[in-house]
């Protein structure tokens, strides 16, 4: 967008107009998608063990992110002194939500697989609005047959139990059924965190699939530099976020808080130094388990948001630095 059309059209304020994400011109032609990013929502919380309330997170994150969405062309960082989600480095739609079956898990999941392959074909890197953090599992299915991908995890809980009276697909389960699939080639996980954890069994299984494990004390004494040490490089890197990584201090909006959680610059900063060390090989991220029924105030889906969005920013500013 010109600076004179900035000034001369519409105005387009936060509350005018639909809401999609950050204003993004929609597609729901899955087969017609021309783009850079597209957005998916995935709007199912039947993998959830206590408060349910996820489903509702696509469009509570879809409306906090017309904050952010004034009509600038592009948004300039003054202490990076970079312009990021510049038009030229930076092309996104709305591609909508899954069609979710109720009581469905296998179909449900199915049709979030479905989307994202079609994401992925059209040549769009996907970003995935949850939803509970059983759509990761679909969602990093969708991968198969592309080069292998080495998983970066912020969250509260290891999510990697196997299986419980049956329930392979549930929220608890989403990064054990990642751990199982060919082109997954390793994980950092990320925030991990006392009694609302897991157990010995699933922490010894993390780690003989190739995981690393750090908690929020861990990424403090390291600092991100000493993260990104640990984290392999020469593969492309996928970023799923469950806002239950977040302290609920500044993320109540959840169905699982745990206290003792990162705060903003702590996830965003690993982020944008992976982006800027790997020249943008993100390939994709979801963010998960936004309830917004939780948090009246709205901050948690502003904070989910604002951090995808400047996500978004570091990576692709770094594959056109690269190009």
């Amino acid at each position: 967008m010109s600076s004179n059309s900035y000034e001369s059209g519409r105005l387009n304020l936060p509350f005018v107009g639909h809401c999609t994400f950050a204003k993004s011109p929609v597609c729901t032609d899955w087969e017609a998608i021309d783009a850079d990013v597209a957005v998916l929502g995935a709007p199912n919380d039947m993998g959830t063990q206590w408060r349910p309330g996820a489903r509702f997170g696509p469009r509570g994150i879809r409306e906090a992110s017309t904050l952010f969405s004034f009509g600038h062309a592009g948004a300039y960082d003054h202490e990076d002194d970079v312009l990021y989600l510049a038009a030229q480095d930076v092309r996104m739609v709305d591609v909508g939500d899954a069609d979710i079956v109720h009581t469905d898990m296998h179909k449900s999941n199915a049709n979030i697989e479905f989307a994202v392959r079609k994401i992925l074909q059209a040549g769009a890197m996907p970003v995935v609005l949850g939803g509970d953090h059983s759509i990761h599992a679909p969602v990093i299915k969708a991968y198969e047959g592309h080069e292998p991908i080495h998983i970066i995890h912020f969250d509260a809980h290891l999510d990697f139990v196997d299986e419980r009276h049956g329930v392979r697909y549930g929220h608890g389960n989403p990064l054990r059924r990642a751990s199982e699939m060919d082109h997954i080639v390793g994980m950092t996980q990320m925030g991990i965190r006392n009694v609302s954890s897991s157990n010995r069994d699933d922490y010894e299984a993390a780690h003989a699939a190739g995981s690393k494990i750090l908690s929020v004390r861990d990424v403090r004494r390291l600092g991100s530099e000493g993260v990104l040490d640990l984290i392999p490089q020469g593969v492309n890197y996928y970023i799923t976020i469950d806002i239950d990584g977040f302290d609920p201090s500044i993320a109540p909006g959840t169905g699982t808080p745990s206290h003792g959680g990162f705060l903003y610059y702590e996830v965003l900063e690993i982020i944008q130094a992976l982006a800027k060390r790997s020249q943008g090989k993100i390939v994709g991220m979801d963010l998960v388990e936004v309830a917004p029924a939780y948090d009246p105030a709205g901050v948690t889906s502003i904070l989910a948001a604002q951090l995808l969005l400047n996500s978004i920013g570091f990576i692709f500013h770094e594959r056109a630095r690269a190009r």
